[in-house]
């Protein structure tokens, strides 16, 4: 059970396997510590409960293959909102530079609904410089239950490639 498993009283987690829509690799040429390392997640919209396993496990391995590196990020971020607060949400991303667009489903009429009941708005912010900071802002916001910006939890970061597996430690 997540809950029991991620609380105080719970056993803990010792060890969290994830995959991520998109890894900071920081290296554009320049020494870009605040990048690196940065991931962003909830392209199946259960970014939320990832987080909440990933930030609560001892050690997180990140699992990519190299189309999911870049320098820095810049795919849309997944903000999980609720429902009353969309417009609200929306408001203060546009606000922070973003532009948020409602995630419509694929195979059924109407938007995304996540597994906690809320809806996903992607928020395209271009590249981000500082996710740390973006971070926070988003987190800030009155309506945003989380975001898919991952930032500082990634213990190390295994790209799969032709040759073998790379292992970055963050």
């Amino acid at each position: 059970d997540l809950p029991e498993a991620v609380g105080p009283d719970g056993p803990g987690i010792d060890l969290a396997i994830d995959g991520a829509d998109q890894v900071a690799t920081g290296s554009d040429g320049a020494d870009d510590p605040v990048s690196g390392g940065a991931l962003i997640k909830g392209g199946g919209a259960a970014h939320a409960r990832e987080k909440l396993v990933d930030a609560a496990a001892d050690r997180f391995l990140v699992v990519a293959d190299p189309s999911k590196e870049s320098p820095r990020l810049d795919r849309p971020v997944p903000v999980e909102v609720l429902s009353a607060g969309r417009t609200a949400v929306a408001a203060a991303v546009r606000e922070a530079g973003g532009e948020p667009t409602l995630r419509r489903a694929e195979r059924k009429d109407g938007p995304v609904v996540t597994d906690n009941g809320n809806l996903v708005l992607d928020c395209e912010f271009g590249e981000v410089a500082d996710p740390a900071a973006l971070s926070a802002t988003l987190s800030s916001i009155p309506g945003a239950v989380e975001h898919g910006l991952f930032v500082g939890l990634a213990d190390e970061i295994h790209v799969g490639t032709e040759s073998g597996v790379r292992v970055d430690e963050v």
